[in-house]
């Protein structure tokens, strides 16, 4: 998951994407309005935190321009100001949460896990592929139950897997899912964590093919039961 940060205070935009880096998500920072509106128009992100009041295009403004391009983008809206004013306007512009500083960074990366759950509709909060299983709030695999040892990497990389399971995926969207602006990561490298994330996963017998010239492809699981077929019996 990918999430941008519009927050010109450093102090506090170091913290946030200290902390929701640690919780596994990649984080692009930028300081400014204009910033913020033009990396949102060329890239694509699950969550926008945004501060109203930001230099050379401020935080609503960002958020109508957003929403004029019909994007369904969630945002959680951060302000110094606690007034009922901004909150309604934000929230009528189109805004999914609001906080007011200053918060608990615990709390903001509760609201940040339930809005990206929220944008994905009725998402379990744990994904299933036979015996393995995501643990999308802890971001926690298990295999029948006992847990298994991954890199930041390797859980981002599996929880794309399971969250596409089926639908093939090329090195390059991998690359631009797992990684922030200005990181140095090559295709190599992702031939690396595939690697090493199969070893982890394949005793569960899940597997992710490789398709010359294509990309990889969590191979379906052949333990799910047919929609049309779920109500028999």
């Amino acid at each position: 998951m990918r999430i941008l940060i519009a927050e010109d205070d450093s102090i506090l935009a170091d913290g946030l994407s200290r902390s929701l880096r640690y919780e596994g998500y990649a984080v692009d920072v930028v300081n400014d309005g204009s910033s913020a509106d033009s990396a949102l128009q060329l890239q694509t992100f699950d969550l926008l935190i945004l501060d109203l009041g930001l230099p050379r295009l401020d935080g609503l403004s960002v958020l109508r321009k957003l929403r004029q391009r019909s994007t369904p983008l969630p945002v959680l809206i951060l302000t110094a100001a606690d007034s009922i004013e901004q909150r309604v306007e934000g929230l009528d512009l189109g805004a999914d949460d609001y906080m007011s500083k200053p918060f608990a960074l615990s709390e903001l990366e509760a609201r940040v896990r339930a809005l990206i759950r929220r944008h994905g509709g009725a998402r379990a909060s744990v994904l299933r592929h036979g015996r393995l299983a995501f643990d999308l709030n802890g971001r926690i695999a298990t295999i029948d139950d006992t847990a298994v040892e991954l890199s930041a990497r390797e859980t981002s990389l599996l929880e794309i897997f399971l969250s596409r399971s089926g639908r093939m995926i090329s090195k390059h969207q991998l690359v631009d899912l797992l990684c922030e602006w200005g990181e140095e990561v090559t295709t190599n490298a992702i031939e690396v964590y595939i690697h090493r994330l199969r070893k982890k996963i394949e005793p569960a017998d899940v597997h992710i093919l490789t398709v010359r010239g294509l990309g990889y492809c969590l191979e379906p699981d052949s333990r799910a039961v047919p929609a049309d077929t779920a109500a028999v019996g």
